[in-house]
Formats: C-alpha cells, sequence, structure tokens
C-alpha cells in the first residue's frame, strides 16, 4: 500500500516569487512540478506514490495561468487529504507597487496584462485567487525580504521545522516604518524601550551585539516585558498545539527592526530553546536603512 506523501501547493501573485520558491523547493529535496493541470494534480500524486523512487515529498505550482481548471484546485486538495496525503497550501505575494516595479523592471507581461493596465491587471488577480489565500495554511508577503531572505525563510521552514512534530514556531523582528509582517498571529510593540539608536556607539550595531544588548536589558521595563511574554508564550504553546494549530509567528517589532526587537526575538529564541522548542528566526529589518 502506497505510503502519504508531503504536499506543498505554491501558488500566488504572479510576480511574488512562486518561480524562485519552486527552485528554493528543489534544492530542498522536493520533487517539484510547476503549472500542472489542476484536473491531473490526484492522479500525478497516485503515480508518485506508487513509483519505485519512493518520493515522500512533493511540490506543485498553481498559479493563474490555469485559467478555467484553477476552481478546480480545491477539490483536488479535498481529494488528496482524503486519501492521507499531508498537503500544504503556500501562498506568496506582495505589494502592488512592487509587483508593477518587477513587471517594469523585467519587462514581463502580466498573465491578466496582454492588452490593459499592470495595475488593473493585478487587482483582477488578486479577486480571481482570493479563494485560494483564504484556505492557505500559509502567506508570506514577499515584498521586504531579499531573495536571500527569501531562500533562507524557506528553507528554516520546509528543511527544519517540517521534521519537528507538532507546532512550528516562528520569531520575527521588524520595524514598524516598514510595515507589520502579513502572517503574523501575535504582534508585540517594543518601541516603549530604550532606543539604542540614540546612542552614538551602538547605532551602527544591531540588536545582536552583546553591548546592544546589555544596553537594552539593564533597563526594568525590559526585564519586566520579557517575563510576561515568556509566561504568555509558556501558556499559549501548549494551548495552540492543543487545538491542533500547525503555525504560530510571533512578530516583535520596534521602530526600525534593528536594535531592541532584534534582541528580545534573541531572547525569546533562548527561552523557547529552554523549553525544548526550535524556533524559526527571522530578522526581517536588521540590514534595512
Amino acid at each position: 500500500m502506497p505510503g502519504p506523501i508531503t504536499i506543498v501547493v505554491i501558488t500566488g501573485l504572479s510576480g511574488a516569487g512562486k518561480s524562485y520558491a519552486i527552485k528554493c523547493f528543489e534544492d530542498l529535496g522536493f520533487f517539484c512540478v510547476d503549472n500542472l493541470p489542476t484536473t491531473l494534480i490526484p492522479t500525478f500524486v497516485d503515480l508518485i506514490a506508487r513509483s519505485t523512487r519512493k518520493l515522500s515529498r512533493v511540490a506543485l505550482g498553481v498559479d493563474i495561468r490555469e485559467g478555467e481548471y484553477l476552481p478546480h484546485v480545491l477539490e483536488a486538495l479535498g481529494e488528496l487529504r482524503a486519501r492521507g496525503h499531508a498537503v500544504e497550501v503556500l501562498f506568496l505575494e506582495a505589494s502592488d507597487e512592487l509587483l508593477v516595479r518587477r513587471f517594469h523592471e523585467t519587462r514581463r507581461r502580466h498573465p491578466l496584462g496582454a492588452e490593459g493596465n499592470v495595475l488593473d491587471a493585478i487587482h483582477a488577480e488578486r479577486k480571481m485567487l482570493a479563494d485560494m489565500r483564504e484556505v492557505a495554511d500559509r502567506v508570506i508577503d514577499t515584498s521586504p525580504l531579499s531573495v536571500h531572505q527569501f531562500r533562507d525563510l524557506l528553507t528554516e521552514l520546509y528543511a527544519a521545522s517540517k521534521d519537528r512534530p507538532g507546532l512550528a514556531v516562528s520569531l520575527v523582528s521588524f520595524g514598524f516604518k516598514h510595515g507589520i509582517p502579513f502572517d503574523a498571529d501575535l504582534v508585540f510593540d517594543v518601541r516603549f524601550l530604550p532606543n539604542p539608536h540614540f546612542v552614538d556607539e551602538l547605532r551602527a550595531r544591531d540588536g545582536r551585539d552583546e553591548r546592544v544588548r546589555d544596553f537594552i536589558l539593564r533597563h526594568e521595563e525590559s526585564h519586566e516585558l520579557l517575563r510576561l511574554l515568556e509566561d504568555l508564550l509558556r501558556f499559549l504553546l501548549p494551548c495552540y498545539a492543543r487545538e491542533g494549530k500547525a503555525y504560530l509567528t510571533v512578530a516583535i517589532g520596534c521602530t526600525g527592526g534593528r536594535h531592541r526587537s532584534v534582541t528580545l526575538v534573541e531572547e525569546l529564541r533562548r527561552f523557547l530553546e529552554g523549553l525544548g522548542v526550535a524556533p524559526t528566526v527571522l530578522h526581517r529589518d536588521m540590514d534595512r536603512e
């Protein structure tokens, strides 16, 4: 009897990074196929399950090019789950401004914009993919990520966390001036803490630096905040796990995302590791101006 297969369906907006993501999944050892007609997905997976190659992880690219077949993808995924396969939908998106710029810079035509305005095509695509986004297990906004950060995030999520049973926890530091992470479940604002940015010898360093860390943690409110966050996570993690939640993303934000939020995330990383939880860590804005 063929065993279950882990299937990641990579979808999202044109220009948001799907092609690059598929290359990353190939590097992670997934068997990848892009733009397979959705009505053929259950048959394809059945063939993979019976293959002598014993493939256990598959990534499928699905996008607006499916056209009239796109509405059938949800039926296909339901059929795969009914057969016992582990199916996850990864939805990639980006801001309108960034998508327009990417199409102009690459001189690519948007799949829906052969005759009209690129921005109109992006809005139409968002509407057509609304159902896919709604059922997605994970949504990643690639707007603030460099290709290296995007690759590292996918590597941590799908090479490490997938090997761990139970709740997969992500810690993200960010700067409010760059926007709140789109996929955050819990967001905490630490802008009330003393800011190393205004200390000349600390400004160019980041929150991982021991001197920056000492500056932040020598204040009583920093210790009190950490204590409260640790108590909250100690309470929430087993509750979320018991409820069957697969992912928890905790975002810590300061003004620029370089000092206070980074230090707090590193402290929470150590706390969670002490509980036996190995979180994914992303310092999203640490190297941004």
